[in-house]
């Protein structure tokens, strides 16, 4: 009797496993991973269809690129990665279509979040993904990631004073946002 069908492989052995084409286990590492990533997707794209084109490129390229993963840190921090990056990918695809005039950027001021406690953390993400494109990888990249805007501007190819702008700008905006929701309930 096999008593590994019982309990899951190791994270080390699944991985061996997937390497090797084990399609069983390939299925397995998905399935451990997907709702995480679908979140992080999700987060980048705004919509089902882009999210969902990003989730099979994520996925494409942890399988594609298991054997380069050398157990120095976590796995899901690496699997992670693998998903930032490729929605960073998608979002220059996506930016090439935006201009983001640098000038007109910088002059948005920093403002504080004060009304986040009256929204549910849905609301938030919906929130978030109404902002344009720029703003939403930025706001993402540094508030929830918490990537600095030095690698925020390295990765998306822009200044770093443009990274603050847009995150200055998103803030602004979703502030608003927030405020004018408040108020439509508070009335």
């Amino acid at each position: 009797m096999n008593t590994e069908s019982n309990h899951s492989p190791s994270e080390t052995d699944l991985i061996a496993r997937c390497i090797s084409g084990d399609r069983i286990s390939q299925r397995m590492l998905y399935d451990k991973f997907a709702s995480k990533m679908y979140g992080v997707c999700m987060r980048y794209a705004g919509n089902t269809n882009d999210a969902n084109d990003i989730m099979q490129d994520g996925f494409i390229r942890v399988f594609s690129n298991l054997q380069k993963f050398r157990g120095e840190g976590s796995f899901e921090g690496w699997v992670r990665r693998i998903f930032v990056n490729t929605c960073i990918e998608h979002y220059r695809k996506k930016v090439q279509s935006y201009n983001i005039n640098e000038a007109h950027e910088n002059t948005v001021e920093d403002t504080n979040l004060d009304a986040m406690d009256v929204l549910a953390a849905k609301d938030i993400v919906k929130l978030v993904n109404s902002l344009s494109p720029g703003y939403k990888t930025v706001f993402n990249l540094h508030v929830v990631e918490g990537y600095n805007h030095k690698e925020i501007a390295d990765m998306l190819g822009i200044s770093e004073g443009t990274s603050k702008s847009q995150l200055a700008r998103a803030k602004a905006l979703l502030k608003k946002t927030i405020e004018n929701h408040y108020n439509s309930i508070k009335d």
